[in-house]
C-alpha cells in the first residue's frame, strides 16, 4: 500500500506541477504583454543572447527543468517564438552545471548566510505564493491581479516540484546503489544514470547524489562519466515529457529540442571520451584517479558547457528535426486563410500606408468569417451540443486573439509613417473595426460559457424559451452577415441597413427578458435557467451593439463628416424622420415580431428533472401589433 500512496502522492506533485503551469501562462496571456514581448525579443532573436540569458535563469531558479517549462509556457502565450526558444533551452542546460559550481564554492548547502540561498526552490515558491495571494486578494488594480496569478502559477509549479522530489527522496539509498553499479558496463551506466534522473526529476539531485558517494567512498572518472551523461538525458526525456501535456505543436517543439541537443550532446561526449581514451590524453592515471565531490562538479559542467558552446550553430538544424518530428496540426480552411492574412503583414509595406493598411483591413475581413463562425458554434451548442465544437471555438477564440494583437501592433507601428488625413483614417477605421470583431468573438464565447453551465448543471430551456431565443438568433445571423458583406465590399447603402435592425434588436431583447421574467415570477422557468437566459440575451444585445459602431466606421469612408463624431451620428440619426431609416425598422420589426408572436402560447413548468417536464398551458397573451419606431432617450 505504501507503494500506491507514493504513486498518488507523486501525481498529486504532477498536477500541481502542471496546474501552475497553465496559471502561470494564462496570466502572462491576458497581461499587458506588449512591453515585455518586445523586451524578449530584442534579447533572444540571436541564439548567443537567448543562450546567455537560459543559462541566468536556470543558475537563479537552479533548474533546468523549470526554465525550460517557463519557456514553453512563454512561447505558448505568444511572448516567446519558436526560434527564440531555441536559444533558451541550450543555455538551461549550462545552467544547472554553474548553479552546482557555486553551490560547491559558496557551500549554499551548509546554511543560509549565502545570498544565493534566497533563490533556492523552495524558498521561492512560498514567497511568490505570497505575493500572488497578496495582489489578488489586497489590490484591486486589474494589473496587480494579472501579477498576482502569475506568481502563484510560479509558486504552484514550483511546490509541485518540490513535492514531486519530496516523494522519491526516500529512495535515495536504493538510487546511489543503482548509480554505481555498473563502472564497467558504460551502456547499463548511461541507462542507470537515465533512469535514476527520470525519477528523481532533477539532474541537479542525482549529481548531488553522485557527489555524496564521490565524498564518502569515492569514485573513478570510469566509474561515472556514462552515468553523468545518462542524467543529461535523463533529464530532457522528463522535462519534455511534462512539458507536452495540454501543449501545442510549437511548444511541444520547444520540448522537443531540449530533447534533440542533449542527444547531440550526449554523443558528442561519448565521442570526445573515445577520441582522449585512444590518443592517451585520458590516460589510465586520470581514467582511474578518485574523484571528490568538486571532481564530480567538474566533469558535469564539463560534459554541459563544452556541447552547448560546440552545437550552438546548429541551432537551425535542432530546429528543422523539431518540424520534422512534431509537424504543425492541419490547419482549418479558415485558419489558413486567417494566417496568411497574418504573414501579409509586412513591414517594408510601411512606406506605402495605404498598401499597409489595406493588408491590415484583409485580416479583419478574415476575423469578421471567424467571428461570424464562432456564433453559429455558439449557438449550435445550445440545440446540439457536441464537446469538439467547444474546442473549436476555443481556437477560434485564441486565434481571435493572436490575430488583434498582432494587427494593432502591426497598425501602431505604422503611425509614424501616416502623413495624410485619408489614411489617418482609415488607420482609426481598421483599429476600431478590429476591436469590434474581437469583441464579438468573446460575446460569442460567453454565450457558450453560458451553455455550458447550464449543461454541467443537468437543465436546459423550456420550449417555449428556445423558440424565442431561435428568433434572437435569427436577427443577429442577419445582422452580422450584412454587417461582414458591407465591410468587406465598403459598401456605405449596406452599412445603412445595420442601424435600424439593430434598433430592433434591441426592442426584440427587452420583449424577450420581459417574457422571461413573467415566466420566473409565475414559477413557468428555474431562476437559474433564467438567469443564464437573460445572460445570452444581453450578449446577443451587446454583438448587434458592435455591429452598429462598425457600420458607422465603414460609412464614415464616404462621409467623413461622421468621423469623431459617431455618437453624435447614430443619436441623430435615432431622432430624425429619415424615411429610409423608419422603413428599414419597420420591415425588419415586423418580420421579427410576427415570427415571436406566433410562437405558440405554451409553457413548460419547471422540474429539477430536464428529462421530466411536463408541458402546461397558460394565459395566452395578446398579439401586439407592430410597433412604430422606439426612439431611444
Amino acid at each position: 500500500m505504501e507503494i500506491f500512496y507514493n504513486v498518488i502522492a507523486f501525481l498529486g506533485g504532477l498536477s500541481m506541477f502542471l496546474y501552475g503551469m497553465r496559471v502561470m501562462g494564462d496570466g502572462l496571456k491576458s497581461s499587458s504583454g506588449g512591453a515585455m514581448q518586445a523586451a524578449l525579443a530584442k534579447v533572444t532573436n540571436r541564439p548567443v543572447m537567448g543562450f546567455i540569458l537560459g543559462m541566468l535563469v536556470a543558475c537563479i531558479i537552479q533548474s533546468s527543468t523549470a526554465t525550460i517549462v517557463i519557456t514553453v509556457g512563454l512561447v505558448g502565450a505568444g511572448f516567446l517564438t519558436f526560434h527564440q526558444s531555441v536559444g533558451i533551452v541550450l543555455g538551461a542546460n549550462v545552467g544547472t552545471a554553474i548553479t552546482a559550481q557555486i553551490i560547491r564554492l559558496m557551500d549554499v548547502s551548509s546554511g543560509m548566510d549565502s545570498p544565493l540561498y534566497f533563490f533556492k526552490a523552495d524558498n521561492l515558491a512560498p514567497l511568490a505564493l505570497i505575493i500572488g495571494i497578496v495582489c489578488i486578494m489586497f489590490l484591486k488594480s486589474g494589473t496587480y491581479k494579472t501579477a498576482g496569478s502569475v506568481a502563484c502559477g510560479f509558486g504552484i509549479l514550483f511546490m509541485g516540484l518540490i513535492y514531486m522530489s519530496n516523494i522519491v527522496s526516500g529512495f535515495g539509498e536504493s538510487l546511489s546503489h543503482l548509480l554505481t553499479a555498473f563502472s564497467n558496463n558504460y551502456a547499463l551506466g548511461f541507462l542507470s544514470g537515465v533512469l535514476v534522473t527520470g525519477i528523481v526529476q532533477s539532474s541537479s539531485a542525482v549529481v548531488g547524489i553522485i557527489q555524496t558517494i564521490a565524498s564518502s567512498v569515492g569514485v573513478s572518472f570510469g566509474a561515472v562519466f556514462a552515468v553523468i551523461i545518462g542524467v543529461n538525458i535523463g533529464d530532457c526525456l522528463t522535462t519534455y515529457l511534462v512539458s507536452r501535456i495540454g501543449a501545442r505543436p510549437v511548444q511541444r517543439r520547444t520540448a522537443m529540442v531540449h530533447v534533440i541537443y542533449n542527444i547531440f550532446a550526449a554523443t558528442l561526449c561519448f565521442l570526445l571520451v573515445f577520441i582522449g581514451r585512444t590518443t592517451g590524453i585520458l590516460n589510465d592515471e586520470f581514467w582511474n584517479m578518485t574523484l571528490n565531490s568538486g571532481g564530480v562538479a567538474n566533469i558535469h559542467g564539463f560534459f554541459r558547457l563544452v556541447p552547448a558552446v560546440m552545437l550552438l550553430p546548429l541551432t537551425r538544424l535542432f530546429e528543422s528535426i523539431s518540424y520534422k518530428l512534431i509537424p504543425d496540426e492541419p490547419i482549418e480552411e479558415e485558419d489558413k486563410n486567417a494566417i496568411e492574412a497574418l504573414d501579409a503583414l509586412d513591414e517594408r509595406l510601411f512606406t506605402s500606408p495605404a498598401l499597409a493598411l489595406d493588408q491590415a483591413e484583409r485580416v479583419v475581413n478574415e476575423m469578421s468569417g471567424i467571428a461570424e463562425h464562432n456564433f453559429d458554434a455558439a449557438v449550435q451548442q445550445i440545440f446540439n451540443y457536441d464537446p469538439k465544437r467547444d474546442r473549436r471555438i476555443m481556437t477560434r477564440e485564441n486565434l481571435l486573439d493572436s490575430m488583434t494583437d498582432a494587427t494593432n501592433k502591426y497598425v501602431v507601428s505604422l503611425s509614424p509613417f501616416v502623413t495624410r488625413e485619408i489614411d489617418n483614417q482609415h488607420q482609426n477605421r481598421v483599429l476600431k473595426s478590429l476591436i469590434c470583431y474581437e469583441r464579438i468573438g468573446d460575446l460569442a464565447v460567453n454565450i457558450n460559457n453560458e451553455v455550458s453551465s447550464l449543461r454541467n448543471e443537468n437543465k436546459k430551456f423550456s420550449k417555449t424559451a428556445m423558440a424565442e431565443l431561435r428568433i434572437a438568433f435569427d436577427a443577429i445571423y442577419e445582422i452580422l452577415g450584412i454587417t461582414g458583406e458591407a465591410y468587406k465590399s465598403k459598401d456605405s447603402a449596406l452599412a445603412a441597413k445595420v442601424e435600424p435592425l439593430e434598433e430592433v434588436i434591441d426592442d426584440l431583447i427587452e420583449d424577450l427578458n420581459a417574457r422571461h421574467v413573467y415566466r420566473m415570477v409565475n414559477s413557468l422557468c428555474d431562476p437559474i435557467n433564467g438567469i443564464r437566459y437573460q445572460s445570452i440575451l444581453t450578449n446577443v444585445e451587446h454583438i448587434s451593439d458592435k455591429c452598429s459602431d462598425i457600420a458607422v466606421y465603414i460609412m464614415e469612408g464616404e462621409n467623413t463628416s461622421i468621423f469623431g463624431k459617431e455618437h453624435s451620428y447614430v443619436h441623430e440619426l435615432h431622432h430624425s424622420n429619415n424615411e429610409r431609416y423608419l422603413n428599414a425598422y419597420d420591415l425588419s420589426h415586423d418580420k421579427y415580431f410576427n415570427a415571436l408572436n406566433a410562437i405558440p402560447a405554451v409553457e413548460e413548468t419547471f422540474d429539477e428533472d430536464p428529462q421530466e417536464e411536463t408541458p402546461k398551458e397558460t394565459k395566452p397573451q395578446e398579439k401586439k401589433p407592430a410597433r412604430s419606431r422606439k426612439v431611444k432617450k
